[in-house]
């Protein structure tokens, strides 16, 4: 049995005392006991020097007890007591004075003994109180240390499971077993978000039946407990989940799921899905327990993001390796020549085509310099094209380039041409050409013979127009003159007959002017004589008196004479288009714009009349029964000008023609 401090405290206290009182008693004997006279009684020590060395004793006994105070106590009370018997009752009271003092000065160096000890004391305990606070926080440490020890392996160990498979299965299979066993509960549901449908699919689950897991499968964002996961972000605590009022799938009641933890799968700050832990019995999960889980949760997503990656970047890399595959025969059996060189111009890759085109088989192709295949002049137009793909200006493609062959010939070819550019920095060009020298000799057959259709329709617009004016006309003159004559010849005839002569000369009268008006349509003199612009200035005067609408002429630029065949025929495609407005645009006003610009030189008629529909093609009017348009085109491509045509119903027509001024 134990016995309190309390008690021992006590015990000592009346020791003290009763010690005191006795040496008391001793010390002033011969006050009240006047016939004991001894003067000596131990070791030739004086009675009263063994006396006064007594309060030492029991100031060095209540210091060992009690300490600092009670110590200063004893030697106070011991010098008030000992100092009158030293001066009244001893025969030497210097000598007792002496022992008095030298007792209480070495009570005093007790005393301080005591306080430099009880000092020591106390910086002793403060320092081994520092001491075990230090070991208590080191242990503390230490333990978490060992915990998150634990935790980072087992972290370690799920992370090196789900990096082994790059199947999103297995991967799910391997983390829900992993959860199993680290998190030791008896029901897991993992989610994956379906952003299309707006909900949660049920991708894997343990520790409930297959009717059970399609219950709880497709659960709307924010619905229930893993829906309000996803839709939010945040963990879910639920103690008990059969009584939680946001339960919405009976499922859970039955599975006796009660405490339930769930915590969203995030990847790259995105929810993907969440991940379900639940119990059947009563359970408290831990913050280290929900962080540990929230954190395989971010390596499920993780390894989910990471495979579903690989499997597009490997669908990817059977696309590229498919189109690559499909690209490599478009190439190698394309019609047109293909060919890559770098930026000095050495060729690095052709197709058999190349071969056709220059005549060089593929393997003498290979690694020659473009330049051997050109003249001066086409090496100019392949560096305006070099240069022009560099700075990134356009050009339109493809373009026309002459190339020289094996044996020495010149062929014609249509070229696209585009920069290589690997890292923002261009590497080399490519090439696409097609030989179009025989389609080339057929056009320019082709426009030659076209060129002497419309001369020679020209000059038999001509020879009529010259006969209806020198022949017809006169002819016509002739008789309407005779009539006249007979008329004024002839004062005998009737007044009938005078009215029907009359009325016939009026009709020659105008046939003769519908002549006349004839021949100048045909061919009129005046565009050989003084140019386009007078031509068009007559024919906008004289349009615009034939079909009753005003007919508005503008020039820009700077008149200029033109080729004979370049003025006719722009005056042509100006007579038709106007032509065509009188008889068909029901329009109420039309514009002819002439430009003389520094390089082509441009004719446009416009009208608000009905418009019409076009058709895909230029080529498809004649179809349409647009002969004198398809007409229009065919002269101006005789030019190699350009010719376009734009109408909306109910918006009018605009017809363009521009031809360059060298041909």
């Amino acid at each position: 049995m134990r016995i309190p401090y309390r008690f021992w405290t006590r015990y000592h206290f009346w020791i003290i005392l009763v010690l005191f009182i006795a040496v008391t008693l001793l010390l002033y004997r011969d006050v009240y006991w006047p016939d004991f006279s001894s003067d000596v009684f131990l070791f030739n020590l004086s009675r009263h020097t063994i006396e006064r060395n007594l309060y030492l004793l029991l100031t060095l006994y209540t210091g060992f007890v009690f300490g600092l105070l009670p110590t200063l106590i004893m030697i106070g009370a011991s010098l008030v007591l000992m100092l009158p018997q030293a001066i009244l009752y001893s025969n030497n009271i210097s000598d007792s004075i002496l022992e008095v003092m030298l007792v209480t000065v070495a009570g005093l160096v007790f005393f301080n003994w005591i306080r430099v000890k009880e000092g020591d004391d106390r910086r002793y305990k403060k320092a081994v109180s520092a001491l075990e606070n230090t070991q208590e926080q080191l242990q503390a440490r230490i333990r978490e240390a060992r915990a998150n020890a634990r935790r980072l392996a087992t972290l370690n160990t799920i992370s090196n499971a789900l990096s082994q498979y790059l199947d999103p299965a297995k991967v799910i299979e391997t983390a829900v077993e992993m959860v199993g066993e680290v998190m030791e509960v008896e029901v897991i549901l993992v989610y994956t978000i379906d952003q299309e449908l707006g909900e949660l699919t049920l991708i894997s689950y343990e520790g409930i039946s297959a009717d059970s897991a399609r219950e709880l499968d497709h659960v709307k964002l924010g619905e229930g407990f893993n829906g309000q996961v996803a839709a939010t972000g945040d963990v879910m605590l639920v103690p008990d989940a059969s009584t939680d009022n946001r339960l919405t799938r009976a499922a859970v009641i039955r599975n006796k799921m009660h405490p339930m933890l769930i915590v969203p799968m995030k990847s790259k700050g995105e929810v993907i899905g969440t991940l379900c832990v639940s119990m059947r019995r009563p359970r408290t999960f831990l913050p280290d327990e929900i962080d540990l889980l929230s954190t395989i949760a971010g390596q499920i997503a993780s390894a989910l993001t990471n495979a579903r990656l690989y499997e597009e970047a490997r669908e990817i890399a059977d696309q590229l390796y498919k189109s690559a595959r499909d690209y490599r025969n478009l190439f190698e059996n394309a019609h047109d020549a293909i060919w890559f060189h770098d930026i000095d111009g050495k060729i690095l890759a052709a197709n058999r085509a190349s071969q056709d085109l220059t005549g060089y088989p593929i393997e003498e192709f290979l690694g020659r310099n473009v330049r051997e295949f050109m003249d001066e002049g086409m090496l100019s137009l392949a560096r305006d094209v070099r240069r022009k793909l560099l700075n990134g200006e356009k050009f339109p493609q493809p373009y026309e380039q002459h190339t020289i062959t094996k044996d020495g010939a010149r062929k014609t070819v249509m070229i696209t041409s585009g920069l290589m550019m690997v890292d923002d920095k261009p590497i080399g060009f490519q090439h696409i050409a097609r030989d179009v020298t025989e389609e080339r000799r057929m056009q320019n057959n082709l426009r030659y013979y076209l060129n002497q259709i419309t001369r020679a329709q020209e000059e038999e617009r001509k020879r009529i127009a010259r006969e209806l004016h020198d022949d017809t006309a006169q002819a016509l003159f002739a008789i309407s003159r005779q009539m006249d004559n007979f008329i004024r010849d002839n004062a005998q005839l009737s007044a009938r007959q005078t009215e029907t002569l009359q009325d016939i000369r009026r009709r020659l009268g105008v046939l003769l002017q519908d002549i006349r008006r004839f021949s100048q349509d045909l061919r009129p003199s005046i565009i050989d004589d003084l140019g386009l612009l007078p031509a068009l200035k007559w024919l906008v005067k004289q349009k615009s008196e034939d079909i009753g609408i005003e007919v508005e002429l503008k020039v820009n630029g700077k008149e200029q004479r033109l080729l004979p065949e370049m003025e006719l025929i722009l005056f042509r495609i100006t007579q038709e288009a106007l032509n065509n407005i009188g008889k068909h645009a029901y329009a109420t006003a039309a514009n002819v714009k002439l430009d003389f610009l520094p390089e082509r030189v441009s004719v446009t008629i416009t009208d608000n009349g009905k418009g019409f529909q076009l058709p895909e093609t230029v080529g498809d009017l004649s179809y349409a029964g647009k002969l004198g348009l398809v007409g229009m085109q065919e002269r101006v491509s005789l030019l190699n000008g350009s010719f376009e045509i734009q109408s909306q119903l109910g918006k009018g027509t605009t017809v363009s023609a521009s031809v360059p001024l060298k041909i």
